[in-house]
C-alpha cells in the first residue's frame, strides 16, 4: 500500500532529476547584469577618463561570468558584456546609425563568446592553483586575441581598445613604446583576473598576488630600463581648425583667413583639417592659388586635406595634399582605411538599405594604395606621415611611416557630427598613444573636434583646441631620433599571446585524450 509519504518521496525524485536533466534559467536579471558589466570599462576611456578604473572595470564581469551554472551561460554572459562594451564605446553613433548601432554592438559582441568560455573554463566552480595560474596568462591572452580580430578595419577598427584608455599615465606610455597599445592592454587585464581571484577564489590567492607583483615589476622595470629617445631639434608647427562651419566654400574662406593670421611667426608647417578643401584643386586652380598665396606669405607649406572626386581618377578620395608656394607640390597622400558605414558600406548590395536609417555613406570613398612619407623644403628638409582620421587608431601605420623615416606624424581629423559626445576627445587621445609607441611627434589637426599635439614620449605639447574652438595655434614640438622598440620588434605581445593560447588548448587537447584511452572503472 502507497501513503502519502511515498508520493510525496516520488515526486521529489522526479523534481531532482528534472533539474539535474534541465538545469533552471537563469533570470532576465542576470543577461541585464552582463550588459552592465560589460558597458563599465568604457568610463576609463574619454570624456570621464577614469583611467584608474580600467584596472578594476572588468572584475564584475569575470566574477558574473565565473559564477555561471553551465559553460553555455557563460558564453551568452560574454555576449552580452561583449554587447554591452561596443554599445557604451560607440553610442555616440546612436544618432546617425540609429539602431543599426546596437546591431553592430551586438555582431561584434559575438567576439567575447569565447572569452566567456574561457573565464568560465579556467575559473569557474573551486578551481585549484593550477587551473588559476591558467587563468591569469589565458584571460588577458584571450582578450587581445579579441581585440587583435576587431582591429581589423572591415569590422570597425581599432577603436576602444583597453590599452588607449591609458594614454595619459606616463608608465603607461612607456610600455607602449615597448610593446606597443598590446602590451598596456595585457597588463590591464592581468590586474583585473587577479583581483576577480583575490575576491573570489579564497583557496588561490597566492598565485593573484604573485601575479599582482610580477605586473608591478614588469612596469617598473620598464620605467627603469627601457630606452628613451632622444631630442634632436624641435619644429614649429601650426594648426588651424575652423570649427563647425557651413559649406566647403565658407570652411575654406574661415582656413584661410586664419591661416594668414599665422604670417611672421615663423612657422615649419601649417596643417589643415580633414575636409578642409571640398574641390579637387586640378578643378579649381582659382583655389590652387589662394592656397599658394596664403604659402608665400608665411614662406611655409600647408597641408591640406582634400575630400572630392578626382579629376585624373574616377571616385572620391579623401587625400592629404602638400601646398607650397608654387601651388601643389605634387606630394598626394590618399586615405587607405576608410571608416565603415561612414566612408563605404561594406557588403552594400546586402547591408545597403542601411543608408534608410541613418547616415550611411551614401557613395562609397575609393582607396590610397600605399603610405606616403613627404618632405619639407631645406636641408635636410623635415619629413612627415600623413594619416587620415580614422587612421589615427591603427598601430601598424604610425609604426610603418617611422620606419619609412617620418620625423612627425600627423592625423587630419574632423568629428563635426558627433561634436557634443565623447568621440572628439576619445579620438585626441589616440595622439599620445602612437607618439609613446613610435617615438614620433603626433599631431592630431580637426576641423572640428580637439586638436592636440604630443611629444615623442606621448606627453602634451601645449594648449588644445576644443570643440568650441575657431581658431589657429602655433605649437614647437620636439623631434627625436632612434627607433622604438615596438617600431622595431613589432607586435610581439599578440604573438606570445597567441603562444599561450596555443599552449592551452593542446594541454586540454592532451588531456582529453588521455581520458578518451583510460579503460572505464569497474
Amino acid at each position: 500500500m502507497r501513503g502519502p509519504t511515498g508520493r510525496s518521496e516520488r515526486l521529489l525524485s522526479s523534481a531532482v532529476l528534472r533539474g539535474t536533466a534541465r538545469p533552471r534559467r537563469s533570470p532576465w536579471w542576470r543577461g541585464a547584469a552582463a550588459v552592465t558589466a560589460g558597458a563599465l570599462p568604457a568610463l576609463a576611456f574619454p570624456e570621464p577618463a577614469w583611467w584608474w578604473f580600467a584596472y578594476v572595470a572588468l572584475v564584475p564581469w569575470i566574477l558574473l561570468i565565473r559564477s555561471a551554472p553551465t559553460p553555455r551561460r557563460a558564453v551568452l554572459d560574454g555576449w552580452l558584456g561583449g554587447l554591452g562594451f561596443m554599445f557604451a564605446v560607440h553610442h555616440w553613433l546612436l544618432p546617425n546609425l540609429h539602431v543599426f548601432t546596437l546591431l553592430i554592438a551586438a555582431l561584434l559582441g559575438l567576439f567575447w563568446a569565447p572569452w566567456g568560455w574561457l573565464v568560465h573554463r579556467t575559473l569557474g566552480g573551486v578551481p585549484g592553483a593550477g587551473r588559476v595560474c591558467a587563468a591569469l596568462v589565458a584571460v588577458p591572452s584571450g582578450w587581445l586575441m579579441i581585440e587583435l580580430v576587431r582591429s581589423w578595419e572591415g569590422l570597425g577598427g581599432p577603436w576602444g581598445l583597453l590599452g588607449s584608455s591609458q594614454w595619459q599615465v606616463t608608465p603607461a606610455l612607456r610600455l607602449a613604446s615597448v610593446g606597443g597599445v598590446w602590451l598596456v592592454t595585457l597588463l590591464v587585464v592581468a590586474v583585473n583576473t587577479a583581483l576577480a581571484v583575490l575576491v573570489a577564489v579564497e583557496s588561490s590567492r597566492t598565485p593573484a598576488v604573485v601575479s599582482l607583483v610580477l605586473c608591478a615589476m614588469a612596469a617598473g622595470s620598464v620605467w627603469a630600463w627601457a630606452p628613451l629617445p632622444e631630442r634632436t631639434g624641435t619644429a614649429r608647427i601650426a594648426v588651424v581648425q575652423p570649427g563647425v562651419v557651413d559649406g566647403p566654400d565658407v570652411r575654406f574662406a574661415r582656413s584661410e583667413e586664419l591661416t594668414r593670421e599665422l604670417a611672421g611667426q615663423d612657422v615649419d608647417l601649417v596643417v589643415w583639417g580633414e575636409s578642409s578643401v571640398g574641390y579637387d584643386l586640378a578643378d579649381r586652380p582659382e583655389l590652387a592659388a589662394r592656397l599658394a598665396s596664403l604659402s608665400r606669405a608665411l614662406d611655409a607649406e600647408i597641408l591640406v586635406n582634400v575630400d572630392a572626386r578626382r579629376s585624373d581618377r574616377p571616385g572620391i578620395y579623401k587625400s592629404s595634399v602638400l601646398v607650397g608656394p608654387q601651388g601643389p607640390t605634387g606630394d598626394r597622400y590618399d586615405k587607405m582605411r576608410l571608416v565603415p558605414f561612414g566612408e563605404y558600406i561594406p557588403a552594400r548590395s546586402v547591408l545597403g538599405w542601411a543608408t534608410s536609417v541613418g547616415e550611411a555613406a551614401g557613395e562609397d570613398r575609393r582607396r590610397g594604395e600605399s603610405p606616403v612619407v613627404m618632405s619639407l623644403p631645406g636641408d635636410p628638409g623635415l619629413r612627415i606621415g600623413p594619416l587620415v582620421c580614422f587612421e589615427s587608431a591603427f598601430p601598424d601605420m604610425s609604426r610603418h611611416l617611422t620606419r619609412e623615416g617620418a620625423q612627425v606624424l600627423i592625423a587630419q581629423s574632423a568629428t563635426s557630427t558627433f561634436q557634443g559626445s565623447w568621440a572628439p576627445e576619445q579620438h585626441a587621445s589616440l595622439a599620445a598613444v602612437r607618439a609613446a609607441e613610435s617615438w614620433r611627434p603626433f599631431v592630431h589637426a580637426t576641423l572640428t573636434g580637439v586638436s592636440a599635439l604630443h611629444g615623442p614620449r606621448g606627453e602634451q605639447v601645449g594648449e588644445r583646441l576644443g570643440t568650441d574652438s575657431s581658431a589657429s595655434a602655433v605649437y614647437e614640438i620636439p623631434l627625436a631620433s632612434g627607433v622604438s622598440p615596438y617600431a622595431r620588434l613589432g607586435d610581439w605581445p599578440v604573438y606570445a599571446a597567441l603562444a599561450v593560447l596555443a599552449v592551452l588548448l593542446a594541454a586540454d587537447a592532451a588531456r582529453f585524450l588521455r581520458h578518451r584511452r583510460s579503460p572505464a572503472p569497474p
